[in-house]
């Protein structure tokens, strides 16, 4: 039969042909749908010059449609192996959680818990709190509230101008992810935003008078995360600005957008401010991310004055950008990691900024040496740079080590692993495919090797 004349077989059939390959019985309705898009996309095969397909090849098709979508594997997100040495990848979901915080979210995810059932009573209860109180030993604050990403703990805390004025140095007026603008953010909380200073150059004093005239009730600081400026310039000193804004009564929101606990100085990059340092500096409310340099999942963080974090409460807002439980107990496990003082080698962020570049080496030799001998002779083990990323310290970079496959086609074996299994996103540059270890898991070490040795050995 030519394919001018084919015709796919009909529903009922199909569908007569898929029963008996069925394990468990399937609801009609769903299989009759998965039978009927099977149908329809050899319909179109056909018309467009394609073979036909056998009903059992047809058959299998609804079988194993039926079956991805069952399994979470396949129905869930790709995984895929980081090599590029970007460590908070923002297209790759940030920051990967620590295994306690996954098993507090599967624990959580599994069952019922008391996320608002007071346990003595059997009344209703405060909402589940461990998080925040996490929040407030580990920054001194009064008190903490969470919301599900930090440009919505920003919204939040500027929200407490009402009708009136934000004041933000023009320097800082930012663009975060997703094309999302600080004077948007403003705006949309109702606000209006009262630029200070200039673009490169602002001092405490230019906040005196809109802020003595009332124009301002608040006074915004954005933290410039994920872009920086050099020559002829000048930021505020944090402490001039509080004092400056507190003799006029009005309220310090700190946004330091990544935020972190441990010194970043340590590990041989730039300092990165802490909320507990922003607060010592007379800010009244700090906001930050629980994805990024915490690393943890997505939240937002709001930590300060508890009169004005009971006012955010009660915000109708803060209702509709709470997070819920799974996201809970994976931060206040996330949280409970620094305070058992485990940070470095049980959250993974944190566990690759301070790996040595020694033991990476290592782990590249180890690699390579698992690649068959005809795929090695393009590989050769080499020092690199990492970076943090997903906004935090610009231009910052860590020395690494992996590996490097030289030699022509360095875009094909690029696409090659990332297209893969398992996938492996890399970096191309200088004619060489670059493979980083620093943000490669080393139970992932095996994966690797595996899917490099077959890319550089398939003819």
């Amino acid at each position: 039969m030519s394919a001018d004349t084919a015709r796919p077989p009909s529903v009922e059939r199909l569908l007569a042909a898929v029963r008996p390959r069925l394990e468990s019985d399937a609801d009609p309705e769903a299989l009759t749908a998965i039978a009927r898009a099977t149908v329809d996309a050899e319909r179109e095969r056909l018309r467009a010059g394609g073979t036909p397909a056998s009903l059992d090849e047809l058959a299998e098709d609804v079988t194993g449609t039926l079956g991805a979508f069952a399994d979470p594997g396949r129905a869930g997100l790709l995984p895929v192996i980081n090599a590029t040495g970007v460590i908070l990848h923002t297209n790759l979901g940030r920051a990967p959680w620590a295994a306690e915080a996954i098993e507090a979210a599967r624990q959580a995810a599994a069952g019922y818990s008391l996320l608002e059932l007071d346990r003595g009573s059997g009344r209703r209860g405060a909402r589940f709190r461990a998080a925040e109180e996490h929040l407030i030993a580990l920054t001194g604050a009064e008190d903490a509230l969470i919301t599900v990403n930090n440009a919505a703990a920003v919204a939040l805390a500027v929200g407490l101008a009402g009708r009136s004025g934000v004041a933000v140095s023009r320097g800082e007026l930012v663009e975060i992810g997703g094309g999302v603008r600080i004077p948007e953010i403003v705006r949309r909380a109702g606000a209006r935003l009262v630029e200070v200073g200039t673009t490169n150059r602002t001092r405490a004093a230019d906040f005196e008078a809109p802020l003595a005239d009332r124009q301002a009730t608040v006074v915004l600081r954005v933290h410039p995360s994920n872009f920086e400026q050099s020559g002829f310039v000048e930021t505020p000193d944090p402490v001039a600005v509080a004092r400056v804004a507190h003799e006029h009564g009005a309220i310090v929101v700190d946004d330091l957008g990544s935020g972190a606990f441990l010194d970043t100085a340590r590990y041989g990059l730039a300092h990165e401010p802490t909320p507990a340092e922003r607060l010592d500096a007379g800010a009244d409310l700090v906001t930050f991310s629980g994805d990024k340099l915490v690393g943890g999942p997505q939240a937002g963080l709001i930590v300060g004055r508890a009169d004005l974090v009971a006012r955010i409460r009660r915000d109708p807002l803060a209702r509709a950008v709470r997070p819920e439980k799974v996201t809970l107990a994976a931060l206040a496990a996330t949280l409970g990691l620094y305070r058992a003082g485990l940070a470095t080698t049980r959250i993974p962020v944190w566990r690759m900024i301070a790996a040595p570049v020694a033991d990476l080496r290592a782990r590249a030799e180890a690699v390579r040496a698992r690649i068959p001998a005809d795929g090695r002779a393009r590989l050769r083990v080499a020092d690199m740079t990492a970076a943090v990323g997903g906004g935090s310290l610009p231009g910052e970079t860590l020395p690494s080590a992996g590996l490097a496959v030289d030699g022509r086609g360095a875009a094909s074996v690029a696409e090659r692993l990332r297209t893969g299994d398992p996938a492996v996103l890399t970096r191309v540059a200088d004619g060489a495919v670059w493979l980083d270890l620093r943000t490669v898991a080393p139970d992932d070490d095996a994966g690797l090797a595996g899917a490099v040795g077959r890319v550089l050995t398939e003819r």
